[in-house]
């Protein structure tokens, strides 16, 4: 036994002067049923070739996946152009008198064009709310805290789409309005990533933007809560 030892560490000592490096072979999916112990690294073989276990180095964090504003894949000048004729549309009708030809024709499209990316009005509504979401977190991730906050509530709190249900349609507004917890989550950390803040400090903010919706204020109410709101995250 000992010689077997001996001839072992002679042999690994010959090969690490050689410039190789020894690793055991780790049947695939191992690394994934339990942790490697500290400073070892696993790799699965690869036939006929002799894998190497690189020597630790200095990882760079990856960028945020979730950053605001940006998508996996961006949105068409079409997409785009579809929504923002949307906007236009339900501004000035309401949701429920809104057609698809009134929102085509807002668009300056073709309602088969409007039909080829959208089947129901509904899936309209419910893409502007998240175009809508994405646009007010690429705004604040522009801004420092103190000037993004303020921003948000008059955006919020003057936005034409929110002001005409409010007025015409509340209920169509709430039921919007209403969304299940992973949707609310997805909200939360969207707008979160953009101020730069916490989640819990993104919670606030969020509800507090929530209530804009059917209880606006006026401008005044508006830039007086959005103090007291930044002074509560700031501190």
């Amino acid at each position: 036994m000992l010689e077997a030892d001996a001839a072992e560490s002679a042999a690994a000592e010959a090969a690490a002067a050689g410039g190789q490096h020894l690793t055991t072979p780790v049947p695939v999916g191992a690394a994934f049923l339990q942790p490697p112990a500290p400073g070892h690294h696993l790799t699965a073989p690869v036939p006929s070739l002799a894998v190497a276990v690189p020597a630790p180095r200095p990882t760079t964090p990856r960028p945020d996946a979730r950053r605001p504003g940006r998508a996996a894949v961006p949105m068409s000048r079409t997409r785009r152009g579809l929504l923002t004729g949307a906007r236009a549309a339900f501004a000035e009708r309401g949701v429920r008198k809104t057609t698809m030809q009134h929102v085509a024709a807002a668009a300056g499209v073709a309602k088969a064009t409007l039909y080829n990316h959208f089947r129901t009005k509904d899936d309209v509504a419910h893409a502007l709310i998240a175009f809508e979401l994405d646009r007010l977190a690429a705004l604040a991730a522009e801004l420092p805290l103190t000037v993004a906050v303020p921003a948000l509530a008059e955006e919020v709190g003057g936005h034409p789409v929110l002001r005409r249900l409010a007025e015409t349609e509340p209920e169509t507004l709430v039921q919007m309005m209403a969304l299940d917890a992973d949707r609310w989550g997805d909200v939360v950390v969207t707008l979160g990533s953009a101020l730069r803040i916490s989640r819990p400090e993104a919670e606030l903010v969020c509800r507090w933007l929530l209530g804009l919706v059917l209880q606006p204020g006026t401008v005044q109410e508006r830039a007086a809560q959005a103090a007291v709101v930044t002074g509560q995250v700031v501190g």
